[in-house]
């Protein structure tokens, strides 16, 4: 998931090409369905983004009660309206009356606090769940932020991989070389440097034992000089999310992909190169699909986050998206850290009984 902020974004507006009574505002890439001459282009309003769980006064406020996502009727989700996808809410709250919100878009500061707006956290399944452990000394994964709200985060010809996104659920494995010790853990658990202890029954330790990660692991530590290497993958596959790729997750071994390997020495943790990921793996543990690896053109990934899935090699339901990250790694000054973004696919987000596990 991405990271929630709640900003002051300066909109650009845009007919509706099927309602007279309303219109598009722009920020970044994502464009939310606003009431006709609510806005004009060049002025400043909030941006509340999708998995924002909105506050019962402010909801009443924008005339939202009861017509949101979720059980409470109160989480923003991307949806058609008149046949154009809107993403996100934009308005000016009476919260913010007397707020200088250009200087507010300026400063980046954020109002989710503020406003009493938190981020949706799914339900986690029995089969994801168990008893957990601190670990301090886990590689966590991070947070990859959307292009879409980033739209200038690559260059236009800079050199990029360009994946599938799987639909499934974040798996981390850190293996210590020193103790020959391994952590395993889910994004979630991960990111508050909490293990999951041991479990046949449990999905994460059916992947790693199923695919023979802890043994992998361990042999890139000796090829790579490394004190810790950190594995990242999806599970994946029936009973996982409501995108399977034909494959059972609920028996047996689910569904794995590798989309991210860390190397930790006296030097830091260091995130191997996509080319570099494929070369030292050599085939011992399946890789998500590369779909481009050149020259980036944002219409190239706009196109790539949309059509069928490749995991299943048979295409049997739609593609989540893709995430492109640069063929040399690099920081990323708009991003605020690694250079690495995603873009879900319009169809993804629109489709009906899905599922989001972390």
């Amino acid at each position: 998931m991405s990271t929630l902020r709640v900003t002051v974004e300066e909109l650009t507006v845009h007919e509706h090409p099927n309602a007279d009574a309303l219109e598009l505002a722009q920020v970044g890439l994502y464009r939310a369905v606003v009431a006709k001459g609510a806005y004009r282009t060049g002025d400043f309003a909030v941006y509340i983004p999708e998995q924002a769980v909105l506050p019962e006064g402010l909801l009443a406020e924008l005339g939202l009660t009861g017509r949101l996502a979720g059980a409470a009727a109160n989480r923003v989700k991307a949806i058609r309206l008149r046949g154009e996808l809107s993403q996100g809410i934009v308005c000016r709250p009476r919260a913010l009356t007397g707020v200088d919100l250009a200087r507010a878009h300026r400063d980046g500061t954020d109002l989710a606090a503020e406003l009493g707006i938190v981020k949706w956290v799914p339900p986690v399944p029995i089969s994801m769940s168990g008893d957990v452990e601190p670990a301090p000394d886990l590689l966590p994964w991070i947070d990859i932020e959307n292009l879409k709200r980033y739209p200038t985060a690559f260059p236009e010809g800079e050199p990029v991989a360009i994946t599938e996104k799987v639909h499934g659920t974040a798996c981390s494995l850190t293996y210590h070389a020193g103790d020959d010790r391994i952590q395993v853990t889910s994004k979630g658990l991960g990111a508050q440097r909490l293990a999951l202890a041991e479990a046949p029954g449990n999905l994460y330790w059916r992947a790693v034992h199923g695919h023979g990660l802890p043994k992998v692991a361990a042999e890139l530590a000796g090829e790579l000089g490394a004190s810790r290497v950190g594995i990242f993958g999806e599970v994946y596959g029936d009973g996982v999310q409501d995108l399977g790729y034909g494959t059972d997750g609920r028996r047996g071994v689910p569904g794995y992909a590798v989309f991210d390997i860390a190397v930790a020495d006296g030097d830091g943790v260091r995130w191997l190169d996509p080319q570099e990921l494929t070369r030292v793996l050599d085939g011992r543990l399946p890789v998500v699909p590369t779909l481009f690896s050149g020259p980036y053109e944002a219409q190239r990934v706009r196109e790539l986050a949309e059509g069928r899935e490749t995991v299943s090699g048979r295409a049997v339901h739609l593609r989540e998206g893709v995430v492109v990250r640069p063929l040399s790694g690099r920081h990323s000054t708009e991003l605020g850290g690694r250079a690495i973004a995603k873009m879900v696919g319009d169809a993804y987000l629109t489709r009906k009984g899905g599922t989001e596990y972390e």
